[in-house]
């Protein structure tokens, strides 16, 4: 049950939801039955005009024929031979009228696809493009980006800079809406900025053509693709180019603190994951979002770009992984990662706080708690939820058991 308040009435009304929803539904297909019966009554309509001026035009021919039969002008052989011609005639062009009708019905669909596939992408690879690998060495660096989604008025980033050491962990946290994502997203070029450029080592993205740019990055987002495929097909789609390795695959899961979990599923590996094909086996939020994360790991690109990647972790999976955190960086790999978990963004080398597309404060955990500034207020906030959510665990748990003999 459901309440809402009805302002007009000022008074509460409570409704089921599923008779809402049903309600809703009828009137969607009242609506279509209707558009159908008009529909019909049309094609009735001309079907029947058409119909009968046919009828009128043979009626007509057959009544010159015969007058021209009387006068002697034409046989009863003609008057036969131009019925019939005249009646295959008139099937021909109601088949052909029929097959045109459906073609422009079909073409009313096939438009849209049509209009589709003539879409170009707007991301390009420059001209002379750059031959080498764009491997972060030294730095990656916004300077002075502006940037608004299309179809927007409202700039995201506007006059943004912000430089990232390369070869370290670095994380950007702030609140839903800071533009945190949109740098993500700008670093991978699914995104060019209106103004300003995205450099690495202080060359432009735009000179790298987009797919050297691309396979130099892995990129995992808060909702992770489920891939209704094995286990080990899900974690291997992180690079399907490379070649496959049984001891790559496990070392990724162990990275991402999966494997175990793994090796319990009834085939292993091999187990097929999901409910579309038979057999199928599901796996909670932040099980997948672990075969995500070592599907990044797999993958072995310079630069990691994780966004929440703990988001639907528990707090005791989210523990474990951060264990292994510093391993993101293994082999000179850069790590840039996006979180709203001060938990995850403490184990960083550098954090950076986001305000309103603005840095508003920036330096390791212990330094900006000394700053005593929006991070140290957040952060002892977190904790104390984070108490307080424990405690009730604690209490529940206490209150389940049964009493001492």
């Amino acid at each position: 049950m459901m309440l809402t308040y009805d302002f007009a009435a000022q008074e509460i009304r409570a409704f089921d939801l599923g008779d809402h929803f049903a309600e809703a539904y009828s009137n969607v297909r009242e609506w279509l039955r209707g558009e159908r019966i008009e529909l019909e009554k049309d094609k009735s309509l001309a079907t029947m005009g058409a119909g009968l001026v046919a009828l009128l035009a043979m009626g007509g021919v057959m009544a010159m024929m015969v007058w021209r039969a009387m006068r002697g002008l034409a046989t009863i052989g003609d008057l036969g031979m131009l019925y019939r011609s005249f009646q295959q005639g008139q099937k021909l062009m109601r088949n052909l009228l029929q097959n045109a009708g459906k073609l422009y019905t079909n073409a009313m669909f096939l438009e849209h696809l049509f209009d589709f596939l003539e879409f170009e992408p707007t991301i390009r690879d420059p001209d002379e493009p750059r031959e080498d690998a764009p491997t972060p060495q030294e730095t990656i660096s916004f300077e002075n980006v502006s940037f608004r989604y299309p179809e927007t008025e409202e700039y995201v980033l506007q006059d943004f800079s912000l430089t990232l050491p390369a070869q370290n962990v670095t994380a950007i946290v702030g609140e839903n809406g800071a533009g945190k994502t949109t740098l993500s997203k700008l670093l991978g070029r699914l995104y060019d900025p209106q103004e300003g450029r995205v450099c690495i080592d202080g060359v432009n993205v735009r000179e790298y053509r987009v797919k050297d740019l691309r396979e130099q990055i892995t990129m995992l987002f808060q909702q992770p693709m489920r891939y209704q495929a094995t286990v080990a097909q899900n974690i291997v789609m992180g690079d399907v180019h490379r070649e496959r390795s049984r001891k790559a695959l496990e070392n990724a899961a162990r990275k991402a603190m999966i494997h175990e979990t793994v090796r319990e599923l009834p085939n292993g590996y091999d187990t097929q994951l999901g409910h579309w094909f038979e057999g199928g086996t599901d796996l909670s939020g932040g099980q997948w979002q672990r075969i995500a994360l070592a599907r990044a790991y797999y993958r072995e690109a310079p630069l990691v770009i994780l966004d929440e990647p703990t988001s639907a972790m528990d707090s005791w999976a989210e523990n474990k992984w951060l264990q292994s955190f510093g391993r993101l960086v293994d082999e000179g790999r850069t790590a840039f990662i996006i979180t709203h978990r001060f938990t995850t963004a403490m184990h960083a080398d550098i954090i950076h706080v986001m305000d309103d597309g603005e840095i508003s404060e920036a330096g390791t955990h212990e330094e900006l708690l000394d700053q005593e500034g929006h991070y140290a207020t957040s952060w002892r906030t977190q904790l104390e939820h984070g108490w307080r959510a424990s405690a009730a665990d604690v209490r529940d748990e206490s209150t389940a058991l049964p009493p001492s003999p």
